[in-house]
């Protein structure tokens, strides 16, 4: 499995109702509010087999309320 942090902007309003979205599709292992540019940073581990971009586009960006996206890769843990 690789990690994959994705931080999502939100319509205004909409932020509560995106994570619970992405909770219902139990893709997401954690899940935050955040300050700043992005209004929730989401840790997804996806499969080694599976494209990172379809991935991200089939299972999360369909959500209504997602404005902008901006996925980080991780290479090593420390």
């Amino acid at each position: 499995m690789k990690p994959v942090f994705l931080q999502l902007q939100c319509a205004p309003g909409k932020t509560y109702d995106v994570a619970k979205a992405l909770f219902e599709r139990e893709i997401v292992s954690e899940l935050y509010s955040t300050s700043g540019e992005f209004d929730l940073l989401a840790k997804i581990y996806i499969p080694e087999d599976q494209d990172i971009g379809k991935f991200i586009n089939v299972n999360v960006l369909d959500i209504a309320g997602i404005a902008r996206s901006l996925t980080t890769l991780t290479f090593t843990a420390f």
